[in-house]
């Protein structure tokens, strides 16, 4: 696009100084890269896609406390800092992205705006398991947390291994038959795939020994609708919402991912979803 604009890694904590503070109500700093200065009030956008600064390889050998350590810890809690508090347009924010922590939380958003979601047990004892099972026959299992898992069907080479539960409560959920579709949106653009698959993950499907077909798809304007409505509920300018949709063309959300790899159904689409992204960081 042309856009001017400067790449920040965390690995390069140690060349690249970033300060700032707040000065009569209003935020002051700069960064520096390669030798050139930017004020920080200059940038109108910011993608963030942060991992744990206690993972760098750069400190894998640093012990606890040492000064590399902590200057790595500061340089990220300054920038992390930053992004939740600047004007600028950010994707996506830490706070809003924490709604992904709970998946029952979510579940509950996701209600709100006219979606369905699967019957759902979330327990960690295995007896209810058990019956939830019966009742419904076919059932998937997952976490409940952001990290994420592979979905899973539950079957009877399970049983073995079920008490396991008692120590982490798990989710369940009744299988939905149905097409997936991953709906990406970035600000007001609604970007859907079709996904075609015979096994539970697709994401996972060449491990287990599948595959999953790829095709953009058209979603009606009421659904685009409740889409953009629930990512601007959870202050989400780029989300990933995983959707299925029944045979009778029921829809059922599993879940609102704030850091999709869009990439990915890019690639196998063509759907423009980068370039969607830098007009909106752009403004």
């Amino acid at each position: 696009m042309g856009a001017r604009h400067v790449v920040l890694s965390q690995r390069r904590f140690e060349e690249l100084p970033f300060l700032f503070e707040i000065r009569n109500g209003e935020l002051h700093g700069s960064v520096r890269v390669e030798g050139e200065s930017y004020a920080l009030a200059d940038f109108g956008g910011v993608y963030t896609r942060m991992m744990d600064d206690r993972a760098l390889p750069e400190i894998a050998g640093e012990p606890e406390g040492s000064p590399r350590r902590s200057l790595a810890r500061r340089w990220h809690e300054a920038v992390s800092t930053w992004c939740e508090i600047t004007p600028a347009r950010v994707v996506n924010r830490a706070a809003a992205m924490a709604s992904n922590a709970s998946k029952p939380y979510q579940a509950q958003v996701i209600l709100q705006h006219g979606l369905k979601i699967p019957e759902t047990l979330i327990t960690s004892d295995p007896a209810l398991v058990q019956e939830f099972k019966t009742e419904h026959r076919r059932v998937v299992f997952k976490s409940i947390s952001g990290i994420r898992s592979i979905v899973r069907e539950l079957v009877e080479e399970d049983s073995d291994r079920l008490n396991l539960v008692r120590w982490c409560p798990v989710q369940f959920q009744r299988f939905v038959e149905g097409r997936n579709v991953r709906v990406h949106t970035v600000g007001d653009e609604v970007f859907a795939t079709g996904i075609t698959t015979d096994v539970v993950d697709y994401r996972y499907a060449a491990r287990q020994g599948g595959d999953a077909l790829l095709e953009p798809v058209e979603l009606s304007d009421h659904l685009a609708g409740q889409c953009l409505a629930l990512a601007r509920d959870l202050n989400l300018p780029l989300a990933g919402i995983d959707l299925k949709i029944t045979p009778d063309d029921e829809v059922y959300c599993f879940e609102v991912n704030p850091s999709p790899a869009y990439s990915y159904y890019e690639s196998h689409t063509g759907q423009p979803i980068s370039a969607a992204i830098a007009r909106y960081l752009a403004g």
